[in-house]
């Protein structure tokens, strides 16, 4: 074994405790989306179309939570199943704008009731007013500035 005096216990570790919690989450929806063949990485992206309209890339990326080369190697595919469609704007053509197309539209509405349920389901076992301060516990997390600001491995600074 090694010292381990620095770390907290895995169950308690900060970044192990949102991914089991993503895990949990997120396994109802894999089931879900698993009829029509779409992953969540592009249920995400349509979802973000859905809501926002025709979008740059870059902001799909962000808003998606996915690496702007990840989504840019989905973007074809996508194209060619029918669910978005791609264009580049005259005034720039080194962007790229998508958008979602009806097929896309209808993917996402086809599983709106299955998606509502399982909110419900959650809502129900979690609570409402827990949910929701956990999303605003989450907002407050993503705010902070912490890349680079760690000290380095191993060394601790002092005051």
């Amino acid at each position: 074994m090694t010292d381990t005096t620095s770390f907290r216990q895995t169950r308690r570790s900060l970044p192990i405790a949102l991914l089991r919690a993503r895990e949990t989450v997120m396994g109802p929806f894999r089931d879900m989306l698993a009829s029509s063949g779409v992953n969540e990485q592009k249920w995400r992206v349509l979802r973000v179309l859905q809501e926002r309209g025709p979008l740059e890339l870059s902001q799909v990326a962000a808003e998606a939570v996915l690496l702007l080369s990840s989504l840019t190697r989905m973007v074809g595919p996508m194209v060619e199943e029918g669910l978005i469609s791609r264009m580049t704007p005259p005034e720039d053509r080194r962007k790229s704008v998508i958008a979602i197309t009806p097929a896309g539209l209808a993917l996402v509405n086809a599983h709106a009731a299955a998606s509502a349920a399982i909110l419900g389901r959650i809502e129900a076992e979690f609570g409402r007013e827990r949910l929701e301060t956990l999303l605003d516990l989450l907002e407050d997390l993503q705010k902070l500035d912490l890349r680079g600001t760690a000290p380095q491995s191993g060394h601790r600074t002092r005051r």
